[in-house]
Parts: C-alpha cells; sequence; structure tokens
C-alpha cells in the first residue's frame, strides 16, 4: 500500500483535509478541526502547541500530520512557512505602550482585543473564497424569504444581519427560537436559509439546517471551519478564523463578512 502523498500547496492541503475529515477517528478528527480553524497558526507554532489547542497528545497530533502525508509536523509547517509572507505587521508603538500596562487592566485588554481583531482580519483577506462568496450572494439574493439562524455567540451576527436586511427592503426572519420555537415550518420552497455557527457548534442550529436540507432548501453556512459536519448536510460553507485572546474570541472578521453579505445581497436585489 502506498505512502499518502503529501500536499504540495495549501489549497492542495485544504482539499485534502475535507476529503479525509469526516472518516478520521475521533482524536485525529479534533486535529483536522483546530488545523481548519487555524491554519494561520501552523506556521509559528510548535506541536506541542497545535496539539494543546486541539485539545490532544503530541503523538496524535503526529499522526495526524503522517496521515495528511507529512513525514511530521516539521514538514507540514514548512508547506506554511514557504507561503508565509512576512508574519503579521509590527505591533505599533501605542499598542506595545498599552501592554505595558499589565494584562488585567482595561487599556492593556484593549490592546489585545484590538490586536486579535486586526490578525483575524487580516486572515479573513488572505483566505476568503471570492467565488464562494459570490455564490452565496447569489442564492440568498434569489430567496423570496431569507431565514436566519445562529443562537449563543452567533446571536449578534445573526441580530445584526436581520437588521441589516430590514433596512435595505430585503425580506428576512430571525429565528431565535424563543419559547423553544425554532418555526423551521415558515421556511418555505423558494427560500433560503443563512445560519451562523462555530464549533461546538449549536445543536439547534445544525437540527435547522438538517430540516431545510431535507427539503432542498438552499443553506449558506458562516462557520469557522470549512472541515465541518455541516458540508455534509449539503451546506454552502463562508469559512471564517477568528483569533482569540485568552478564552475569548472576538467576532471581528464574522461581522466583517455579514456586512459584506448584507451589502452585497441588497445591491444585487
Amino acid at each position: 500500500m502506498s505512502e499518502p502523498q503529501a500536499p504540495g500547496t495549501a489549497k492542495e492541503f485544504e482539499d485534502k483535509l475535507i476529503e479525509i475529515s469526516l472518516a478520521l477517528p475521533k482524536r485525529l478528527r479534533q486535529c483536522a478541526q483546530y488545523v481548519a480553524a487555524n491554519q494561520d497558526r501552523i506556521a509559528v507554532s510548535t506541536v506541542a502547541e497545535m496539539a494543546e489547542g486541539a485539545g490532544v497528545q503530541p503523538s496524535a497530533f503526529m499522526r495526524f500530520c503522517q496521515i495528511m502525508g507529512f513525514s511530521g509536523f516539521s514538514e507540514m509547517q514548512r508547506l506554511f512557512r514557504e507561503s508565509y509572507v512576512g508574519g503579521w505587521p509590527d505591533y505599533t508603538t501605542r499598542l506595545d505602550h498599552l501592554r505595558e500596562k499589565g494584562g488585567e487592566s482595561a487599556a492593556g485588554l484593549v490592546a489585545e482585543f484590538v490586536e486579535a481583531g486586526r490578525a483575524s482580519l487580516e486572515n479573513l483577506l488572505k483566505t476568503v473564497n471570492p467565488q464562494e462568496l459570490d455564490a452565496a450572494v447569489s442564492i440568498l439574493a434569489k430567496a423570496e424569504m431569507i431565514h436566519i439562524m445562529g443562537l449563543r455567540r452567533s446571536f449578534p451576527v445573526a441580530s445584526y444581519l436581520a437588521y441589516a436586511f430590514e433596512k435595505m427592503n430585503v425580506p428576512a426572519i430571525l429565528h431565535d427560537t424563543v419559547g423553544k420555537l425554532d418555526n423551521r415550518n415558515a421556511v418555505r420552497s423558494g427560500d433560503a436559509v443563512l445560519a451562523v455557527t462555530f464549533s461546538p457548534y449549536s445543536d439547534e442550529t445544525v437540527e435547522f439546517i438538517t430540516a431545510a436540507r431535507a427539503r432542498d432548501i438552499p443553506v449558506v453556512a458562516l462557520t469557522d471551519t470549512t472541515v465541518s459536519q455541516l458540508r455534509k448536510l449539503g451546506a454552502m460553507l463562508i469559512s471564517v478564523s477568528e483569533v482569540d485572546f485568552g478564552a475569548f474570541r472576538s467576532l471581528s472578521a464574522t461581522l466583517c463578512i455579514a456586512i459584506t453579505l448584507a451589502v452585497a445581497v441588497g445591491t444585487k436585489k
């Protein structure tokens, strides 16, 4: 049996990740999901840091690298370092001064969250797929009604989309599951679903998407990884990776994509 072929480019890497991820055992699937959502970190992290982020032992992460076709983490890292242009820009003097005040001060926190947001936006600019974005806009613009679903951390994005569509006279409904009612039966042929959910995915959102796809309703999903059960359901994925500070992730890049979709759909309408 021949050894698996290592991807030669970041795009080939992502394609292979999508191809194998659903068949992987639990620990290796954790590696795949973490890598898919954090490709920008591969070039600048150690195998121990990547394993910790994925919640697995370094040996499991090394096994994941081998399944992807690499001899080990160093070879996989080399692929991303070769396309890693200059790293992130140097911190500005102002951010450095804010950090000197200490991580627990309000000013220090502002600096950290601004940096996380900036990195998220830069990464979005590098990784967003223009063709997929245009296809998503076409799906939503053709819909008679857009059904928006996003709960918990995703709710601010979902509610913003509902607000923006309303202001641009685009027919849209925000599903918020108040009273444990998701109103999925309001979705009709000719409509489309716009879902926002991040790993670990909201069960209610996944169920809503499943019900829509069972009736052949098109679904556009904003999520944090292309290696996702949502793809298996037949949703069109727009992947957004947010850089975190501590245990908190901002919504900077996700809101940027949200306003892009809202304005593009409103214009096309």
